[in-house]
């Protein structure tokens, strides 16, 4: 009894039933299961109240306790960097993937009398989508706005900057530094507490998703969205294992480490609601908070593994059932407008239709009626690209780290290997 006790009591296999129940109830009774939708949004927007002031302390207090500010600039330059590497490949891969299965063969979709008011929003945003307004966004126009907005990519500005001025008064400022770290850690508590309620908010969204949308639409375009799986699978278990190996640790202790995340994620379909409980988690691991603190909020914009993947095979997808050929050229010069608006959409609602709707604009061959055909298929194809956005922003974090001299390796292999830290 206490080992079935135990089990359950568990946030894994608590997750893991509610998302299989929420599934089952959209199955059988889709009209009540897409009424569950605010259990889901009920429980990312608790975890989102809490990213603000949690990215805020965590950068504040690791950036004021990193020793110097050529360090701080050192973190930021090697994360960017790792970031349009690791998100070009994605990109590439997904490009060679969509033209080897070509899941716009066969599909027969006519762009004249296409109901555009499924997509309107998203076309819509794309028109103000450039790389100058994303980089005048991430300029708040006050500190409190950006605290308001929930805006990580302002609230990160605003915490770098913060954090480098408590650094310089040293002495003076760390008074100041105490409290925000004991603010931090009744944040991380909080976060605790909204983790038992994950299984509710996994269920709810779970229970949304298949009653909203329904088994049929994923037949429809069944080819399109195995390609997106396995595509982000080869990516997690052949690059990212790769980068991983090279740091000298093992993929799957690691996965097994953050597997709680990825269920969490698996569940509501937003690599949010994993955020700060990924944060706790690789501090845990023996990563400093400083790197900590830079690269996954940074990542969580720039590093979107998963969504690049999704990007280009949805972008050529288009154009394959529209039956608009594109030659080597037109898909590099695709490849290259990917690389920018998949930067340009990180902070906007929906930023995978604005992204698409970006590109495909470049291209007035392909319709931006063929974005009407993914509607239905996209909340099933973010679980995918969401826990691959999760795992290659973790990624990041220990291997930057690693980078950085900024990871207690024996502390890192001990938990990965046995679940506890090593005995001092």
């Amino acid at each position: 009894m206490a080992g079935i006790r135990k089990t359950f009591g568990s946030l894994y296999i608590q997750v893991l039933c509610a998302i299989a129940l929420g599934a089952l109830f959209g199955f059988l009774d889709p009209a009540h299961a897409a009424a569950m939708k605010p259990l889901g949004d009920g429980f990312i927007k608790l975890v989102k109240m809490l990213i603000a002031p949690i990215v805020f302390t965590t950068v504040v207090v690791g950036i004021s306790q990193a020793g110097a500010v050529k360090d701080v600039g050192r973190i930021g330059l090697r994360a960017i960097v790792y970031f349009e590497v690791v998100s070009t490949i994605a990109l590439v891969i997904g490009l060679i993937v969509v033209n080897v299965l070509h899941p716009g063969s066969g599909l027969a979709f006519d762009p004249a009398g296409v109901d555009m008011k499924s997509v309107a929003t998203y076309t819509s945003a794309s028109q103000q989508l450039s790389t100058v307004d994303f980089l005048m966004n991430v300029i708040p126009d006050s500190v409190v706005g950006a605290f308001a907005a929930g805006n990580v990519l302002q609230v990160l500005l605003f915490s770098v900057l913060f954090g480098l001025v408590l650094l310089k008064l040293e002495t003076v400022g760390r008074p100041v530094v105490a409290l925000i770290d004991t603010i931090s850690k009744a944040l991380f508590g909080l976060v605790a507490m909204i983790m038992k309620l994950a299984p509710i908010g996994a269920f709810g969204a779970m229970a949304f998703t298949v009653g909203k949308y329904g088994i049929g639409a994923l037949l429809t375009l069944g080819k399109l969205m195995a390609g997106v799986y396995i595509t982000c699978a080869a990516f997690i278990f052949i690059v990212l294992a790769a980068i991983v190996a090279a740091a000298g640790f093992n993929m799957f202790k690691f996965l097994k480490y953050i597997a709680e995340e990825i269920l969490i994620v698996l569940g509501t379909s937003s690599s949010e609601s994993a955020l700060p409980r990924l944060m706790d988690k690789m501090e845990h691991l023996g990563c400093a908070r400083a790197v900590v603190g830079m690269v996954v909020p940074t990542g969580y914009s720039f590093n979107l593994d998963g969504t690049s993947i999704y990007m280009t095979m949805a972008a050529i997808f288009v154009a394959q059932v529209s039956g608009v050929h594109l030659t080597l050229g037109q898909q590099l010069t695709l490849l290259g407008v990917l690389l920018l608006t998949s930067k340009g959409a990180a902070a906007v609602t929906g930023s995978g239709f604005v992204t698409l709707a970006a590109t495909l604009a470049v291209f007035p061959s392909i319709p931006l009626a063929g974005l009407t055909l993914l509607v239905g298929v996209d909340r099933f194809m973010s679980e995918a690209r969401s826990i691959t956005n999760l795992i290659g922003n973790a990624v990041a974090t220990l291997v930057i780290s690693k980078w950085e001299g900024a990871l207690d390796v024996r502390r890192a292999q001990a938990i990965l290997t046995t679940g506890h830290p090593p005995a001092d």
